[in-house]
């Protein structure tokens, strides 16, 4: 009996093999690259977002990225009433409160950025950016007064997260979160999954200026994609320079978009924690080339407040996580960090030049 049962096994065995193996080819083929995409665009969290599917067939995908924009957005959105967002803000000095398990990791990675930055990027600042509103309806220039009372409800230590109960605690009353420099990253990592799960193997996913390309060009099998890289000083959409990439994310925070202007003076979306008003430095661009858009999102805004001289000493400190940065000054000079040296082109004609670190004195 033995030899027998063996005998049967075998045969189970091989009409089973030919159904995994079919079952493993299946799952590994994909819908053809077509080089014109399917594409759709919406005005939500304050800006066009625009996703791209260049997958044969696929065209239904789309619904389900926006789908993914949206139930983000109606998490952590601060114009709405009733997010969570909303709820922690107004608990702020009273009661902590319990977030999704959705959110959670956008909570953990805006902490995360806020140690890791010193508070150069501090998930706190919402007390000091809802004074300002800029980009939003009301946007105006506070009394010095209203800023220093605000300034000591800008302290990312006075957060307090509970990972066990998914909690987060304002001990402070007053206090705001404000995820408007995390939360576009962390939904284009999210709406890249969505993606995934669906078949998409490549595409391009902008919200606003926060972009991840998805697998090689339309133009051809293992070509990357030219992405171009924001000029800070024109309209979005214009490029000073391009590199070539796959399956990265692109972020640029710069004063060409978001501000407020009184009495001839422009004031931009990117706040200094420590005055309580914009940056008045010499930058008018950090664009964070990375894997993940959570990352380059948090990462730009951080390093436009450490300047060009520390900026860079903090990305070339991430080179290892294959994150690289691009900073550009208001006198058209380009900084580059030591990953992407050999990788952007400078578009010629447009009256910018590489610029030497070595002569940076820590002022720019």
């Amino acid at each position: 009996m033995k030899p027998k049962k063996q005998w049967l096994l075998g045969v189970v065995l091989l009409l089973i093999l030919p159904l995994i193996l079919s079952a493993c080819q299946a799952k590994r083929s994909t819908a053809p690259v077509i080089k014109r995409p399917y594409q759709k665009s919406e005005f939500i969290m304050g800006t066009i977002c625009t996703l791209s599917i260049y997958n044969k067939g696929k065209k239904a995908v789309l619904d389900k990225g926006f789908a993914r924009i949206h139930k983000s957005d109606n998490q952590a959105s601060l114009t709405k009433k009733n997010t969570e967002l909303d709820k922690i803000n107004q608990n702020a000095g009273i009661r902590p409160v319990k977030v999704s398990a959705d959110m959670w990791p956008m909570v953990e990675k805006a902490m995360y950025y806020s140690k890791n930055s010193a508070g150069a990027f501090d998930m706190s600042i919402g007390a000091i950016t809802n004074l300002w509103k800029i980009g939003l309806p009301g946007a105006r220039v506070p009394s010095q007064g209203e800023i220093d009372q605000a300034l000591p409800l800008v302290d990312y230590h006075d957060v307090q997260l509970n990972a066990r109960k998914r909690t987060v605690y304002l001990t402070k009353k007053g206090m705001r979160l404000d995820f408007g420099g995390i939360a576009k990253g962390y939904i284009a990592d999210q709406v890249r999954e969505v993606f995934k799960k669906n078949g998409i193997t490549t595409a391009v996913i902008n919200l606003g200026g926060n972009i991840v390309v998805m697998g090689h060009s339309p133009v051809g099998k293992d070509k990357p994609w030219n992405v171009g890289v924001q000029n800070p000083l024109a309209a979005r959409g214009k490029a000073l320079g391009v590199i070539p990439e796959k399956n990265v994310s692109i972020v640029t925070a710069g004063i060409y978009e978001q501000y407020l202007k009184v009495n001839g003076h422009r004031y931009i979306y990117l706040m200094d924690m420590n005055t309580g008003y914009p940056y008045e430095n010499n930058l008018a661009g950090v664009t964070i080339v990375s894997p993940k858009s959570v990352d380059g999102d948090a990462l730009s805004n951080a390093a436009f407040n450490k300047g060009v001289k520390g900026g860079l000493a903090y990305i070339n400190n991430k080179h290892k996580q294959n994150i690289q940065a691009i900073f550009v000054t208001k006198d058209k000079q380009i900084y580059l960090t030591n990953g992407l040296k050999k990788k952007f082109k400078l578009n010629t004609g447009n009256g910018y030049r590489l610029g030497d670190p070595t002569k940076l004195t820590g002022n720019e």
